[in-house]
Parts: structure tokens; sequence; C-alpha cells
């Protein structure tokens, strides 16, 4: 092992003689994510009832100040959490009034799409759907949709179903503010994968993200920081945004906190927090950021594509893979195939060789991660 896969030596150990490619859908999780899981059943034995004062008052506040580290996002507190995103979503949609009127993409995960076509289909939302394929001209033409103006804009920095991603965030999102006041991103595949600052574009959005993807916490733990001075008042609001001081409301008005508790829902289990502080101090302990992880990545990637040139495959070549350009892609390349029937064929196939790969209907996906090391990579293996 290098130094770097000791950092996930159990899970390793556990899966030896396989090389995991499925870590775009479940990353490993690092050793001290185990001490972590230990330490939230320790306090709460120790302190039962009062572990939420100490939660809320030393476990969020470390987590909301190592994220913004990562993010380059400068009000920390105004970070919410909840264990996935579908629930922050729904919370900002709970908002709105009447009809919906929504900009988004073709290519957003199941919990956003899934949703989105019932309120669709329900008459509460008026969605513009944009196809992010051709991707040459994806941010021109939905910028140029933005101009007409929507309650809310959703999107994805890096869409799930092919690994592509925006070239510019801070750019695409300057250009939609111009006329639109309620931006989300779904930074769920790019948090942890791709370097972000918010630093100019963090007042202006929703950024939405979780543990389970490229930090390696596993899943239950999900975040969203909110646009600077956020005034919205969820429909869907719980007994965690009381825990805060409350705005100066009428007598029969239900108040909402000026930070991010605004967003937040109700009593949850924190383990996975627990886990997610865990895994960004040791990172942070290590001297790993994103710009790290993407580089390693990046190294990663370029040895796979050279086998893949090597192998002159009929379905794993050049011709079918979804890729643009690897300085602003996903940590996962994605195969277009002619079929899902292929794709089941070949990654059962991969399996057999001790290639763990992850799939979507007809594309076929190659994760990459920090406890990859090229090295492990022959082309034997792949030739299926």
């Amino acid at each position: 092992m290098n130094k770097y896969q000791k950092l996930f030596s159990n899970f390793i150990k556990k899966n030896h003689g396989k090389i995991h490619f499925a870590c775009h859908s479940h990353h490993y999780w690092p050793d001290c994510t185990r001490e972590a899981q230990l330490e939230y059943w320790e306090d709460s034995s120790k302190m039962v009832d009062d572990k939420w004062e100490y939660i809320f008052s030393n476990k969020i506040p470390r987590a909301q100040e190592l994220l913004s580290e990562v993010l380059n996002f400068t009000r920390s507190s105004d970070i919410t959490f909840a264990p996935n995103t579908h629930e922050l979503v729904n919370r900002i949609l709970s908002s709105f009034d009447g009809k919906i009127k929504l900009l988004t993409t073709d290519s957003e995960f199941y919990s956003f799409s899934r949703q989105l076509n019932r309120l669709i289909e329900a008459g509460v939302i008026e969605a513009t759907i944009i196809a992010t394929l051709p991707f040459e001209n994806f941010e021109e033409r939905f910028i140029q949709e933005s101009k007409s103006g929507y309650d809310i804009v959703f999107t994805s920095h890096v869409f799930f179903n092919s690994g592509l991603a925006i070239n510019n965030l801070e750019g695409f999102v300057e250009e939609i503010a111009e006329n639109n006041s309620n931006i989300i991103i779904d930074g769920y595949h790019a948090f942890m994968a791709l370097p972000i600052n918010l630093s100019s574009i963090g007042d202006k959005i929703f950024y939405l993200a979780g543990s389970y993807k490229y930090l390696g916490a596993g899943e239950g733990c999900c975040f969203m920081t909110i646009p600077k001075d956020c005034k919205l008042r969820p429909k869907n609001t719980g007994w965690f945004a009381e825990l805060s001081a409350l705005d100066n409301v009428n007598e029969n008005q239900v108040g909402f906190p000026n930070d991010g508790l605004r967003f937040a829902g109700s009593t949850l289990d924190f383990t996975s927090l627990y886990r997610m502080v865990s895994v960004l101090e040791m990172y942070e302990r290590e001297e790993i950021n994103s710009e790290f992880i993407h580089n390693h990545v990046k190294i990663c990637q370029e040895v796979f594509l050279k086998i893949i040139e090597e192998m002159s495959h009929p379905h794993l070549n050049r011709e079918n893979l979804i890729l643009q350009d690897l300085h602003h892609h996903g940590h996962f390349l994605t195969f277009n195939l002619e079929s899902p029937e292929i794709v089941n064929s070949i990654k059962k196939k991969l399996e057999e060789n001790g290639i763990l790969t992850d799939s979507r209907k007809n594309r076929l996906r190659f994760g990459f991660s920090i406890y990859h090391d090229s090295n492990d990579y022959q082309l034997e293996k792949f030739n299926v």
C-alpha cells in the first residue's frame, strides 16, 4: 500500500484483490470513520439528552468551519445539514406560493429529477429543461435561457450521468445571477473532487453536497450553503430551526433564524456528521486538499486512457467515451454503450477480473480516487 491507501486500509484489506472503480457510486471510507462511529456512541452514552447542546455548540460549528475551508465559503454559520439533499431541496421549493417557474437540465440526479417530474405532473412546477448534450455549447444555451428570469434555477456542477463539468462555475453563476435570485448548484459530484471556490459566488447561490461520494464519509450527512441575507420562509420546517435567535416577527407568524438553520429540519442521527468531521480533519492533518486529490485522479485517468487505447476494445474505446477535458471533468469516466445488456455483460466480466465498476442504464462508469494507485492497473484485467 502507498501512504494514501494506508488511510483506507480497512476497506482495502476487506476487498483484497479488487480494484474499486465503483467509487463514483460509493467511496471507501477512511479508517478514521470507525473511531468517529464509536465517538458518537460514547458521547450519546455520556451525555444522553445533553448531547444536543454539545453537538450544536461544538460538532456542527466544527463541521461548518471545515466545510467553509474546503469551499472557500466566508459565512460558515450559513451552512445547514440534513440526511440527504432531497430534504434540503424540498425546503427551498416549499418557500414559494403558486406555480414555480424553474430552469434546469436533463441530467440531474434522480433525487431531484424524480421529484421534479412529480411536481410537474401535479401542476406545481412549470419547468424548462435544457439538454446538456451537445456539451460544447451547453453553458451558452443555458445562460441564454436563464435571461428570461426564473423563480429557481437548478443545475449540477458535475453531471452524474456523464462526468462532464461546468468549465467556469464562477463565471457561469455570475451570468445567471443577472436575471435570477434563487440559484441552486448541486455540487455533490464535485465536492472533494474538483477544487471549488465559492468566495465570489457563495453570497448568490444555494450550494448542495454531501459526504457519501468523494469525501468518503458515508451516507446520511448532506449540507447546503445559503445565499447572503436569505429571507425565504420554507413551509417545510422543523424544530432545529428554533435553536438560534429568531427574527422579530408578528405574534401570529412563525419566526426563522438568520443563518443556515433557516432551512433546518428535525431530529436526525448525527453519526454521519461525526464521520464527516473525522475525514475532513484527517485530510487537514495529512495536508490533502481537493486540488491535490484532483491532480492525483487526473494521473490515474491518464494511465487508464492509455490502457483503453492499447486495448482497441469494441466497446471500451475513446469513441464511446463521454469526455471533453480532464482538467474540467468529474472523477469518473463514462462509456456510452449501445444497450444496458452490453453494459451488464462487460460489467460482469470485469468483476470476474477483480474490476468493480458502476453503471446507469447504457452507461458504464469508471470512478477514480486517492486510494487508487495507477501501478495496479493491468491491461489484461480490463481487456474482457
